[in-house]
């Protein structure tokens, strides 16, 4: 176990390093195109300058998450601050959306009125973006598909670097076909893209934080898991709820045909233990005994 836990802590240092490059890389970027932006009067620049600023802004969330995660539980915080990387992801999808709609609405009013734009800069600093934002997708990739934190970090990096592409089409055409409406245009299916990524984040974080239940987990097939075993006459008030990214919760109560012995019951909840971790990847479970019990025997119950 101290194997896999220093292992576990090291690669949350590996995570840490790479937000923390990023971050920097971000505020660089960010820096370039808002003066470029504004210099140029390229509006899908500047959108792209809001989308980096924001970047920075979800990536310091994620950064502050990944650290918190580190820290040991206490008599206060029995859980630590295993929550911590699910409300980054929250609060990053959801920022995500929220600058989705800015750029949308700036870009339909730009569209009625296109403006004349300097081109140049336009590419210049879009292919900026592009190596600067490659750079740091490369470097959370690996990190990005088992974290739902990494991963709306990840996200926020990836789509500025399609952005940036777009933005360095757009300011190729404007430069050669002299098409200043295709700036708009860029900006608004770079918003709706950042839509579409966003939204599937924000449902999955939502519904940690909500302690629904996990869509690969099906209750009644558990239950019925269960009680199949002897001597267990039923299971019921059952929660099943996903603390973070690693940790599964069961808390069930299990009705008993005879008033076996306390040892007894220890065999046979390390059975169930290691049925539903095997069979359901649940990996904590907490158990509540009875025999006899006049208590309601539903297997979901409203507390």
């Amino acid at each position: 176990m101290s194997h896999n836990h220093s292992h576990h802590h090291h690669h949350k240092e590996l995570q840490g390093k790479n937000l923390l490059i990023s971050i920097f890389l971000n505020i660089l970027i960010t820096a370039a195109q808002i003066v470029g932006g504004f210099m140029s009067g390229s509006l899908a620049l500047l959108s792209d300058a809001l989308h980096n600023f924001s970047d920075v802004v979800s990536l310091v969330i994620s950064y502050i998450a990944n650290r918190l995660g580190r820290r040991a539980a206490s008599s206060r915080r029995t859980f630590g601050y295993k929550r911590a990387e699910i409300i980054a992801a929250f609060v990053n999808s959801a920022s995500l959306i929220v600058v989705a709609v800015l750029l949308i609405k700036e870009a339909v009013e730009r569209f009625l009125e296109p403006q004349q734009i300097g081109s140049v800069m336009v590419i210049v600093l879009s292919l900026l973006g592009i190596l600067a934002n490659g750079f740091s997708v490369w470097l959370l990739r690996s990190t990005a598909e088992g974290n739902m934190n990494m991963r709306s970090a990840y996200l926020h990096l990836f789509t500025d670097m399609l952005a940036s592409v777009a933005v360095l089409v757009g300011g190729l055409l404007m430069y050669f076909f002299g098409w200043y409406w295709i700036d708009p245009l860029l900006t608004i299916l770079i918003g709706l893209y950042l839509i579409y990524m966003g939204y599937d984040l924000l449902k999955s974080s939502t519904r940690v934080l909500m302690l629904f239940t996990p869509d690969s987990i099906k209750v009644q097939e558990i239950v019925a898991s269960i009680s199949a075993m002897e001597p267990i006459k039923n299971v019921h008030h059952v929660h099943i709820w996903q603390l973070n990214e690693d940790e599964v919760h069961l808390e069930a109560h299990i009705d008993f045909q005879e008033d076996i012995l306390l040892s007894e019951f220890d065999r046979i909840l390390c059975d169930i233990e290691a049925k539903v971790h095997n069979e359901f990847g649940i990996n904590h479970v907490n158990i509540q005994p009875e025999f006899g019990k006049c208590d309601s025997k539903q297997v979901i119950v409203q507390d």
